[in-house]
């Protein structure tokens, strides 16, 4: 009997954004659609991640809480691609990620595009190098085309004369789907803080919610079982325990060093028991 070859995984890249809440603020829960409310003066010194919500007939990972992202298309590459990036290195910033410079040019955009269509936040700068706003009207029309199509982002930032924030991009996780799973992924993992003035609006089709969590009430949620967290999100979560704003956290993943991490998957007494490479048992 011949042995099914494993599914070779896609190329995907994910997003920590990362921001200071405001003091006083509580930690948010937001549904589609969501308005923004004016924050108090003064900041607290514990930062909180986005978390988005699933939907619950998603292909992967349905109903769970992770991060931005989504698999690296083929138009997050044209020919011109760098020239709308701010302050980027491609050959200081392709052997980090083990890419090609291609391939690396195609991350980084992808996940900028895929956060602006999941959530609505747009890391970029405006023709004047001033963090971008998308309060006018017709950027709610431009993430409507990019939903449609993924070309319509570079007609976005094109039109609009936009420089990616590429710059703010820390790589810092690589991980790949088990073996064992129909659906795979080759995840690349960026932190980034937040833009100021923008805010996170769950599309309402992937997404059905998102959170503004710090990283312990992240994890404290997913043990009392109020979310539920993939075990690279938890993970990866937990590097960022301990920062006390978001500037901390994101330097505190700068330049660590990046361990390719495929888990296996084993079901025993049909109970799902999950494997990471050195334990017993793991190949």
């Amino acid at each position: 009997m011949s042995v099914k070859p494993p599914v070779v995984p896609v190329a995907a890249a994910t997003l920590v954004l990362l921001r200071d809440r405001p003091a006083g603020e509580a930690e948010t829960r937001s549904e589609a659609p969501e308005r923004r409310s004016e924050a108090p003066e003064g900041r607290s010194e514990a930062p909180e991640l986005l978390l988005i919500r699933r939907h619950g007939k998603s292909k992967f990972a349905a109903g769970d809480h992770v991060f931005p992202g989504g698999k690296v298309e083929t138009h997050d590459n044209p020919a011109d691609a760098a020239d709308w990036c701010a302050g980027l290195d491609l050959a200081a910033v392709a052997p980090r990620l083990g890419l090609s410079p291609d391939e690396t040019l195609a991350h980084l955009c992808g996940v900028i595009r895929e956060t602006f269509e999941e959530v609505g936040i747009l890391l970029a700068y405006d023709a004047d190098g001033a963090p971008v706003s998308v309060d006018p009207p017709r950027f709610v029309e431009y993430r409507t085309a990019c939903q449609v199509s993924d070309a319509a982002f570079w007609t976005m930032v094109r039109g609009e004369r936009l420089r990616l924030a590429t710059d703010r991009l820390v790589y810092f996780a690589h991980w790949i789907t088990p073996e064992e799973q129909p659906l795979r992924f080759d995840t690349r993992f960026f932190a980034a803080e937040m833009i100021a003035g923008q805010d996170a609006v769950a599309d309402g089709l992937e997404i059905t919610e998102v959170r503004w969590l710090s990283p312990e009430a992240a994890l404290q949620a997913a043990q009392r079982g109020e979310i539920s967290l993939r075990n690279p999100t938890a993970r990866n979560i937990e590097l960022f325990r301990g920062a006390k704003s978001a500037a901390d956290a994101v330097g505190a993943v700068t330049g660590r060093e990046v361990p390719t991490i495929r888990p296996r998957v084993l079901m025993e007494k049909g109970q799902r028991r999950v494997l990471m490479p050195g334990e017993p048992g793991w190949y």
